[in-house]
């Protein structure tokens, strides 16, 4: 697999940042090519981590836009004095038009305008952002024959980066997926399911301050009762950069 099918991996949901389903998205956005299929079923994995199985029921009545709502402040992302498809349409195109795959891979990371997405309007606060992110990973992962029992969660220094593998970053720590058990991990389970809180339970060292810093204490406790992935990883971008960053 090219580096180029690893920029069709990133650009597989853009039809959702567009407010459109699958079927009747776009297959190119200002000559950009996107919404392809994902080989090696990463996407139905990653969409595993963080969905039930089964037929998609309605969890929120008044909620069926791809605006993601934010377990933080309990609201959508969206606002049409500040923020709307039509007033981010060229940020998006910037980033979904960058050619280079491992620079298209840390402009995903550090992207605060795909944060604004779910990744399914049954389920808003889902992150398209981190579904993403997941979806390269087990690509990645895959395309180099390592099979999803195999992975474990892996703590790293902030942002040291491995390309691909890495799926969050944040100015104290990052984390990746990765077949081997390298310093602060957990196993992932064998089977792709929303498995989150477990996982992170399973570290075998917290990057948190969980001894002595109340807003690490918070964190901690509520990133140990979120069970779906791509909603666990944006909780944690959102609080630390709402909470730690503002407190320090």
């Amino acid at each position: 697999m090219t580096d180029k099918q690893m920029l069709d991996v990133y650009r597989h949901d853009a039809h959702k940042m567009r407010g459109r389903s699958h079927a009747a998205g776009e297959t190119t956005i200002q000559g950009v090519v996107v919404n392809k299929s994902v080989p090696y079923g990463a996407d139905g994995d990653a969409s595993a981590l963080s969905r039930p199985n089964g037929k998609p029921n309605t969890t929120m009545e008044d909620e069926q836009t791809h605006y993601r709502m934010s377990m933080l402040e309990g609201d959508t992302r969206y606002d049409s004095d500040s923020f709307s498809l039509q007033s981010n349409q060229g940020q998006l195109h910037s980033l979904l038009a960058i050619d280079d795959a491992q620079r298209m891979h840390r402009n995903w990371l550090e992207s605060r305008v795909v944060s604004a997405f779910n990744e399914s309007t049954h389920y808003p606060y889902t992150s398209l952002k981190y579904h993403t992110l997941l979806v390269a990973a087990l690509t990645d992962c895959y395309r180099n024959n390592i099979g999803f029992s195999e992975l474990y969660l892996v703590v790293d220094g902030a942002n040291e980066i491995v390309t691909h593998r890495t799926i969050y970053s944040g100015d104290r720590f990052s984390l990746r997926l990765s077949a081997t058990a390298d310093g602060e991990c957990a196993n992932i389970p064998s089977t792709p399911f929303r498995s989150w809180a477990g996982t992170w339970s399973r570290l075998t060292d917290h990057p948190l301050e969980t001894d002595h810093d109340k807003f690490d204490m918070m964190l901690d406790a509520n990133l140990r009762r979120i069970s779906a992935w791509s909603t666990a990883l944006q909780y944690l971008e959102d609080y630390e950069q709402r909470n730690w960053v503002a407190a320090k």
